[in-house]
C-alpha cells in the first residue's frame, strides 16, 4: 500500500490541505496519507528543506513526498519529481531539494511536463497529486517528465569556511516550536573544521564556548532542585538532527522566553564559529 506525505505552508485554517487529501483519496482510496507539516512559514524554502530532510528517512522506502511550498509554475519555477534514496519527491525546482541532494545524489530527476493536459491554478492539487498517484500505481518518472541533471541550489543552506579555516559562517534556517534556533551547521562539518581546537560561537551579541550533547547537560544535578536556576539559561546543542542549535533550557514563550525572542534571532541571521589555535 502506497504512502503519500504532505509538507506545505497551507496552515490549518484554509481548505487547501483537505482538498489535496480528498483528490488523492478520489484516485487512490486505499492509499495512506501522512501530514508531515502544514505549518511551514509562508514561502520559506530553507524551513521546508530542513523539515523534509529530517522527516523523510523515517518513512518506508518507496514513500512519495508532496512538498507544496512556492509551487506556482512560472519560467523560473518549474515542477520536478525526484527519485532519491528510494523515495520520491514532488515539488517546485526552487531549492527545496538542495539540502538533501548535497548529502545524497539523486537517482533520477525529471522536469514535469504534463501541464498541457491539466488546466490548473492550484498546482499542488492538480499537478502534484496526479504525479503522486501515477508513481503510487507503479508508473515511471519518464512518463510524466523529461530527464534533467541538476536542481536549483538555494543560498544559505550550506555554511561557509573562511580562507584559513579559522571560522565557519552559517545561518539560521529554522526556528522550532519551542523557539529554539537551528543553524545550517551540522555536527560532522563542525568537527571536520574544528580539528580539536577551542571555539567561540557568536549569534548577534551572544557568545557561547560550549556545545552540549543534550539539553539537560547544562544542569548540575548535585545542586538540590529547589536551588537550581537553569530554566531560561541560554545554551548550544547539536540537536536530534545533528544541527547546531541555540536554545533556552526548558524554553517557554509564556514564562522564561525562548532563544528566538530573548536573543532576537530570526531566520537567515548569521551564526559564526571562531576557532582558536
Amino acid at each position: 500500500m502506497a504512502i503519500i506525505t504532505l509538507t506545505t505552508d497551507f496552515g490549518e485554517k484554509d481548505y487547501f490541505a483537505g482538498a489535496v487529501k480528498g483528490a488523492i483519496y478520489s484516485e487512490l482510496p486505499e492509499v495512506k496519507i501522512v501530514d508531515i507539516s502544514h505549518s511551514i512559514s509562508p514561502f520559506s524554502i530553507p524551513e521546508a528543506a530542513y523539515i523534509i530532510r529530517n522527516a523523510y528517512g523515517s518513512f518506508p522506502k518507496g514513500t512519495i513526498h508532496i512538498i507544496g511550498i512556492d509551487s506556482e509554475l512560472n519560467p523560473e519555477n518549474k515542477h520536478i519529481a525526484v527519485k532519491l534514496d528510494d523515495h520520491y519527491f514532488i515539488c517546485a525546482n526552487n531549492g527545496i531539494m538542495s539540502m538533501i541532494c548535497q548529502e545524497i545524489a539523486p537517482e533520477k530527476i525529471v522536469e514535469i511536463n504534463i501541464h498541457d493536459k491539466i488546466e490548473s491554478s492550484f498546482p499542488v492539487l492538480d499537478v502534484f497529486v496526479k504525479v503522486a498517484c501515477h508513481i503510487a500505481r507503479g508508473g515511471t518518472l519518464e512518463v510524466i517528465g523529461k530527464i534533467i541533471n541538476h536542481i536549483k541550489p538555494i543560498i544559505n543552506i550550506i555554511p561557509q569556511v573562511n580562507y584559513d579555516n579559522t571560522q565557519i559562517i552559517g545561518n539560521v534556517i529554522y526556528i522550532d516550536n519551542y523557539g529554539n534556533v537551528v543553524s545550517n551547521i551540522k555536527q560532522k562539518f563542525f568537527t571536520e573544521v574544528q580539528k580539536g581546537r577551542a571555539y567561540t560561537i557568536h549569534a548577534r551579541n551572544h557568545k557561547f564556548n560550549i556545545v552540549y550533547k543534550k539539553y539537560s547537560d547544562i544542569v548540575n544535578f548535585e545542586i538540590p532542585e529547589e536551588r537550581r536556576q537553569d530554566e531560561g539559561r541560554g545554551m548550544v546543542v547539536f540537536n536530534a538532527s545533528s544541527y547546531l542549535e541555540i536554545a533556552i533550557y526548558k524554553s517557554n514563550g509564556n514564562t522564561v522566553g525562548s532563544a528566538s525572542t530573548l536573543m532576537g534571532l530570526k531566520p537567515m541571521d548569521t551564526v559564526t564559529v571562531n576557532f582558536i589555535d
